[in-house]
């Protein structure tokens, strides 16, 4: 009953502390962490003790996996380069850097130094990109992060078993080269045995229950293997994520993917935040254990204070030489080069968390001056997520470091769809001959719908004209509630079957859930016009040849709406003849026709700050 109830409160405790962070849009880690510090002093609550073999097997696999799969893969073969340098070379520095401090200020063997270093250096997966994501950085800069918080545990945990054999006096040179290489490549061994297993079984599984439950297993599965051949489980893990998460699409029906996602979500907000909770309920045991050091307060505050600014400091003189000397980064998807700005981001963001905290519990029993060197791990993890996650906001600011521009997202959203959607209707028109005109009718009108929803989200912000999605979405959502009334007046009055019921709300309940959301327009704050992506499709020599500048034959609008009595939803200029249209969402959809009458191939957004083009021939932005 003690258990269960410690648990309910840190679960309570955790809801509300991050409802309430979400609301006022602070950092849940940090607000957790800070309720943690606070609550371990109260004298009725009893002490929470955070040992390294529930961290390092029961919390640490199921938060890589669920993180690893909801990666891309492509995005981090393309960063390699920078995750490399600071997932293996920067946590070597880092523990050689905190070790060399560490042994010039405490009495201890070089070896327990080191073994110091190795547990503050990696940053922590959750706190670095739940920032991230919360204050909107490049996506570039949260894969990279995001890549090397995955994978840097790995390096960490092979350098303090390294560092604990010297303690013992069990090491050599060859000792350690062999203990990298079989981490690593057993590591990478055993997670891509164990995603080619668990993707076999998943040909054959098709309840998204049984599929859920196997998802479950798959963290431990490649984790506890890894480990048993002293390769690493943290490796295995990662690699089976991102390798299943990856193929995902193609081994996983629709429904066992949303199953999946919903359950690994829930699973991944429990245990991040009640590990940041559980992270400041550390502190007054913690503290209560350094008191029986024989070393003075002045010494011991001083060598905390020593190796927080050294992890700190350490960090952004191994990332900059690496990323102007080694890595060189070359420009992205869209051209666009990588500033210094985005490598300062990098530098800064290295907030410790749950795996140095229980890498150091890991120190044995009679390391010198554990209790100092464990100390000294509570404060770099409590310090670097108040110094670095409180001023990394502010920092992204001043150096006008933002995220993705929205409507960039929007246009690659609906390139991206319109090309999926063309090759579908085209298997339509081939398996088709024989169907019934109507339904084919309708699945074109559905198919159009589709795509018509992102194009939506373009234009003017400030328009509060309701376009045809929004108003089929609320109409559609009101007829849903009065449908479901219905049958909960039926359920209620007893003339159906509970089993009958439940298969039709669930029927409700999935459509309404499957209605696209149009996501309210916004005014961003930047002044550079929006500009297309490279072509999903391939070149266009239409759009080669297309000038991007026209005279318009009548600036004001469309003139087909305005003589047809129609309002348009977003315009589009001929680029040949300089005709203005609206767009296909519109009623009249005059664009369209102009090119089916005219042949001209090339328009242009019409709209304030938008300079992207369409191809009518080859159905491709530019």
């Amino acid at each position: 009953m003690h258990a269960a109830t410690v648990a309910l409160a840190l679960v309570a405790t955790v809801t509300l502390v991050a409802g309430l962070a979400r609301r006022y849009d602070v950092s849940a880690p940090l607000v957790l962490t800070l309720v943690g510090v606070g609550a371990s002093y109260l004298p009725f609550l009893p002490q929470v003790h955070l040992s390294a073999e529930v961290v390092l097997v029961g919390l640490l696999p199921p938060l890589l996996y669920a993180a690893a799969i909801r990666s891309s893969l492509v995005d981090f073969r393309d960063n390699r380069r920078a995750i490399g340098f600071l997932s293996v070379g920067l946590v070597v520095f880092t523990a050689l850097g905190v070790g060399l401090v560490t042994w010039l200020l405490l009495p201890v063997p070089f070896a327990a130094a080191f073994a110091l270093g190795a547990v503050v250096a990696p940053p922590d997966a959750v706190a670095a990109t739940t920032i991230a994501r919360r204050i909107g950085l490049p996506r570039r800069v949260v894969t990279v992060l995001e890549g090397e918080s995955l994978v840097n545990d790995a390096t960490a945990l092979v350098c303090l078993r390294t560092a604990i054999a010297a303690i013992a006096g069990t090491v050599s040179v060859g000792g350690v080269a062999g203990e990298f290489a079989l981490s690593a490549v057993g590591g990478l061994a055993v997670g891509v045995a164990v995603a080619a297993l668990v993707g076999l079984v998943r040909k054959h599984v098709t309840d998204s229950v049984l599929d859920t439950s196997l998802s479950f297993m798959t963290p431990f599965v490649a984790y506890l293997p890894a480990e048993a051949i002293h390769a690493s489980g943290v490796l295995a893990v990662v690699v089976a994520g991102l390798l299943l998460g990856h193929k995902a699409p193609v081994l996983q029906s629709a429904s066992s993917r949303l199953s999946e996602r919903i359950n690994w979500t829930t699973i991944q907000f429990l245990l991040e935040n009640v590990v940041f909770l559980v992270i400041g309920l550390q502190v007054r045991w913690v503290i209560d254990d350094v008191r029986h050091s024989p070393l003075g307060l002045g010494q011991i505050a001083g060598v905390c204070l020593a190796v927080l600014v050294a992890v700190i400091v350490l960090r952004p003189l191994w990332v900059f030489p690496a990323r102007y000397l080694a890595i060189r980064p070359g420009p992205d998807r869209l051209g666009r080069s990588t500033p210094w700005t985005h490598t300062a981001i990098v530098s800064w963001a290295g907030m410790r968390g749950v795996v140095t905290l229980a890498a150091a519990f890991v120190l044995p029993q009679g390391t010198p001056h554990r209790e100092v060197l464990v100390l000294a791990a509570l404060v770099v993890t409590g310090g670097t997520l108040m110094i670095q996650g409180f001023s990394l906001p502010w920092m992204a600011r001043r150096l006008g470091v933002h995220g993705p521009d929205p409507r960039e997202d929007a246009l690659q959203e609906a390139t991206v769809l319109q090309t999926a959607v063309k090759a579908g209707l085209e298997e339509l028109d081939r398996v088709a001959e024989e169907t019934d005109a109507d339904t084919v009718e309708v699945l074109r009108a559905r198919a159009d719908s589709r795509t018509n929803i992102v194009w939506e989200r373009l234009g003017s912000p400030e328009s509060d004209r309701e376009t045809p999605s929004e108003t089929y979405r609320r109409l559609r959502l009101a007829m849903l509630a009065a449908e479901r009334e219905a049958v909960l007046e039926i359920r209620d009055s007893g003339r159906a079957d509970h089993e009958v019921l439940e298969h039709v709300m669930a029927a409700l309940d999935l459509e309404e859930s499957m209605l696209d959301r149009v996501e309210r327009r916004t005014q961003d704050l930047r002044d550079e016009p929006l500009l297309p992506p490279e072509p999903v499709g391939g070149a266009c020599e239409h759009l080669a040849d297309s000038g991007i500048h026209v005279q318009p034959q009548t600036p004001a609008g469309c003139p087909d709406c305005e003589r047809e009595g129609l309002t348009p939803v977003h315009l589009r200029l001929c680029l040949t003849c300089g005709k203005v249209g609206c767009c296909d969402s519109s009623v009249g959809r005059h664009a369209e026709r102009h090119f089916t009458e005219t042949g001209h191939p090339v328009v242009r957004s019409f709209e304030p700050g938008e300079a992207w083009r369409w191809c009518y021939v080859d159905d491709l932005v530019g």
